[in-house]
């Protein structure tokens, strides 16, 4: 049986944590099934993320550096992992929009099966079994692929933890050279633009979010309070988005972000299937909320039927003691 590889997902020498999440789930099923773990790198100035990605649980590391691969592009990054996972029995990617773009290609190219936004797996006598959220997120489905073939996996952003990095590991590096030449990639990346005050809700530990309740954008203050107390992020429903209350990059659900913190406190917020569809994988869910038959109480562990304007600002002012802030 092969190795095990995981895809790297990099940013100008700088990995993204969802790499190391899937490396992490990739250290599993490597282990369940008594085989190598291989980190999978390209790109340019890439040396910290192939130290970081034996720190994080590889065994080994297939890199490529190279020119053509300093930026993402899906021709070149798609010919080459093909080549470079082979018939591997499981490829695995984080969920980030490189790595479900990738991981799918690659699946194609290769007719391997795809789990994508897995949020469970396990590995047993050398299958695996993936439950993953279907139907907007109203239903959990477990599948196991049949077969032989490779099997291509990408994970949900948060879904998994990483590994406790151990500076002392290392391994094997490899070098392999890229696929497609300049000449040959008809995408051309002219240059990047920042912007600045973006929300990353994908990434975020704590997620306070404020939907219709909020009343106004003025409304989002308390929302904002116990988010800047908790060190957390502010999210909003598709409600308060549409409503021009807040900008889109806080909307979390079907349509907008979906995320996977350990605490999301959903103020305000009925919960309708398209929103729970975005954040029904958080670890710990708290609803506050007039109406006591909003659904989003179906789905919390945590509830209170009250007043946001009175229940945010007390909880904040508890926390802002407990943490001396």
């Amino acid at each position: 049986m092969s190795a095990v590889f995981v895809w790297i997902d990099q940013f100008k020498g700088k990995a993204l944590n969802a790499s190391w999440e899937a490396l992490a789930v990739g250290r599993t099923v490597a282990n369940a099934w008594g085989v190598p773990l291989t980190a999978v790198v390209f790109g340019q100035g890439i040396e910290n993320v192939v130290t970081l990605s034996f720190h994080y649980g590889a065994d080994k590391v297939v890199k490529c550096e190279d020119a053509t691969l300093a930026d993402y592009r899906l021709e070149p990054y798609a010919a080459l992992l093909g080549k470079v996972v082979g018939d591997a029995k499981a490829v695995i990617g984080g969920g980030s929009t490189r790595g479900r773009e990738l991981i799918a290609a690659v699946s194609a190219d290769l007719n391997g099966a795809l789990l994508s936004d897995v949020t469970e797996l396990s590995a047993d006598g050398g299958k695996l079994n993936a439950t993953r959220p279907v139907f907007a997120g109203k239903v959990l489905s477990t599948v196991a692929p049949s077969g032989d073939g490779s099997v291509f996996i990408t994970t949900r952003s948060r879904a998994f933890a990483p590994l406790t990095p151990d500076a002392s590991r290392a391994g094997e590096v490899e070098s392999v050279a890229p696929v497609l030449s300049e000449g040959q990639i008809s995408t051309k990346i002219e240059g990047f633009e920042e912007t600045k005050g973006t929300v990353n809700l994908s990434d975020a530990a704590i997620i306070i979010s404020g939907g219709r309740g909020v009343g106004s954008p003025e409304g989002f203050a308390p929302v904002r309070e116990l988010a800047d107390v908790l060190g957390g992020a502010v999210g909003a429903s598709r409600a308060a988005v549409d409503a021009g209350w807040i900008p889109y990059p806080h909307q979390v659900g079907q349509t907008g972000k979906v995320v996977s913190p350990n605490l999301y406190v959903a103020a305000g917020l009925s919960g309708s299937i398209q929103h729970q569809a975005g954040m029904r994988t958080s670890k710990v869910i708290v609803a506050i909320n007039k109406d006591p038959d909003a659904p989003i109480f179906k789905l919390a562990q945590y509830g209170i039927v009250g007043d946001l304007f009175k229940e945010l600002p007390a909880i904040a002012a508890v926390f802002r003691e407990k943490l001396g802030k």
